[in-house]
């Protein structure tokens, strides 16, 4: 999940905790152009109060007149769909035919929404079901690689755990990361041996973890939702962390240095370990997109935009030339 997500979760269980009645809304299935994408969702409280979105705004308004309306009563999830007609569309502020389906549960069961936030506290993988036929919702351990799940009637979304980012090294250019990837809805850990790097370290909601970069590496056991980015320059520091993560299930890795400086690594990595040429091809570097940036907080978002871009399977050099197929849409994206 990320923060915005949470975010949602935390609001839900202090209200319940309140007394207060409110709703989930989940986005279920979008068709055409859709502000938020399926598995989005927001908490909407009875006075109006809102945390999260499935849109861009205007659907959350009318889902607020419709709540205050008394629309949304009794404990069965419902389904409610936006923008199914032109008029609907051009109302709603969902362009070139966009659709929207989304699932509403007018009294979620607080005994779940702690158990979900206690296993995502946990650093475990969730999954939740609601069957919007029976009125059952459950949660239960999740499976890696699982996607959203909605045939009409069940919704199934899959929570958790943290996506990680390991930064090694404190230097400047961490300084601007660490901030923007807790934006982005990272768990985000610092590695430096260096004393004189460590000891200066002071970020906000971003861990200093004690030991050598590759021993850090091992002990986080990446997974598919981690992301490692070397920026000390050190070969002694990169490289030892690099070898590790190459080998991991981390869905990013990249390190800081010159195209020249970067083949060189890539040359040291294979020669002197056994590192396969498909592991070799995993390494973003020099770390992140070519957007001619030269100042720490220009690299750090060049960075992002990277791991945002693998992590959501976009190639940048082709994104902004894909159309979309669908028989609704009609702009390029």
């Amino acid at each position: 999940m990320d923060n915005l997500d949470m975010q949602v979760l935390g609001a839900a269980r202090r209200w319940a905790a309140e007394g207060r009645r409110f709703a989930l809304v989940t986005v279920a299935r979008t068709w055409g152009s859709a502000p938020r994408p399926p598995g989005a969702w927001m908490a909407l409280r009875d006075d109006g109060l809102v945390q999260g979105s499935v849109s861009g705004g205007c659907i959350e308004d009318d889902l607020i007149y419709r709540m205050a309306a008394g629309e949304f009563t009794g404990s069965a999830p419902q389904v409610v769909r936006y923008g199914v007609t032109a008029d609907e569309a051009r109302r709603f502020g969902l362009p070139c035919g966009g659709t929207l389906e989304l699932v509403l549960e007018p009294a979620p069961d607080a005994v779940l929404l702690d158990d979900l936030a206690q296993r995502l506290a946990a650093g475990q993988l969730a999954q939740r079901r609601v069957d919007t036929l029976s009125g059952e919702v459950s949660v239960f351990a999740g499976r890696a690689g699982e996607a959203l799940q909605w045939d009409g009637r069940t919704l199934l979304t899959q929570h958790g755990p943290d996506w990680r980012l390991l930064i090694i090294g404190a230097g400047q250019i961490s300084r601007y990361l660490a901030p923007m990837a807790l934006a982005l809805g990272y768990r985000v850990l610092v590695c430096d041996p260096r004393d004189e790097y460590a000891a200066e370290w002071d970020v906000p909601g971003a861990e200093l973890v004690a030991g050598m970069p590759d021993d850090v590496v091992l002990e986080l056991a990446l997974d598919p939702r981690s992301a490692v980015v070397a920026l000390t320059h050190d070969p002694k520091l990169d490289d030892m962390a690099l070898l590790e993560a190459l080998k991991s299930p981390a869905f990013y890795v990249g390190a800081l240095g010159s195209k020249a400086n970067n083949a060189q690594r890539k040359q040291r990595l294979q020669q002197y370990f056994d590192l396969t040429e498909a592991e070799l091809a995993r390494l973003h570097g020099p770390v992140g997109l070519p957007i001619g940036s030269r100042t720490p907080p220009e690299i750090a978002v060049s960075i992002l935009a990277e791991m945002t871009a693998v992590k959501n399977a976009v190639n940048p050099a082709t994104a902004g030339m894909a159309v979309e197929t669908d028989p609704y849409a009609c702009r390029v994206v």
